[in-house]
């Protein structure tokens, strides 16, 4: 059995103000850089307790929430009658487990830095998406490790945005980019997060 290394948080997730604001900022730059519409269906990796599908919400028909923690995903579904379209929720683990169906676009924030394998995870990615589809991915950008006070579960300190570039040119994405969604401030530095977009053809 899976441990739930977020159980202790889910309840209070969403009460710390830079998490939402984080959030609406990847959710806004998101809808800047992609064109979305009310007939998709997206897949949000590492949706915890929706925070960033929220926000998409308004903008398409349905959000599929993946997560490997069912107390984050337990509040994702407990907001379902705040949420602007319909909303699903899936409880397994991205890398491992299959999930049959297709995404018009794949989206997350601060989740690959806890996802081990990135490589075969973008190549994944891409089967899951229709002709056309998106992938719309929000991280930190390489630091020190000192952004987590502990470092359970996380299985990279940030990226090198560049590399993450490569990585999905190699997994047959186009038109790939990168830009700065946000920058954390914490009392002993700042930490960039940026916002990786790419094409699947």
């Amino acid at each position: 059995m899976r441990k739930d290394i977020f159980a202790h948080k889910s309840k209070s997730w969403d009460k710390l103000n830079r998490r939402v604001q984080s959030a609406k900022a990847v959710a806004n730059l998101i809808a800047k850089e992609v064109e979305l519409n009310k007939d998709m269906k997206l897949l949000d990796v590492g949706v915890g307790t929706g925070l960033l599908s929220f926000y998409l919400a308004p903008y398409v028909k349905e959000i599929v929430g993946v997560d490997n923690s069912k107390s984050m995903l337990n509040e994702f579904k407990n907001k379902k009658s705040d949420f602007a379209c319909k909303i699903r929720a899936l409880n397994l683990d991205i890398s491992k487990d299959i999930i049959d169906e297709k995404f018009d676009g794949i989206v997350s924030t601060m989740t690959l830095h806890h996802i081990k394998e990135i490589e075969p995870l973008f190549i994944k990615f891409k089967s899951l998406l229709k002709k056309d589809g998106f992938i719309a991915l929000a991280d930190l950008e390489r630091e020190d490790g000192s952004f987590h006070s502990d470092n359970s579960g996380v299985y990279h300190y940030g990226f090198d945005f560049k590399e993450l570039e490569e990585i999905a040119k190699k997994a047959d994405f186009s038109e790939v980019r990168y830009k700065l969604v946000y920058i954390v401030n914490k009392p002993h530095r700042d930490f960039n997060v940026n916002l990786l977009v790419a094409k699947s053809l």
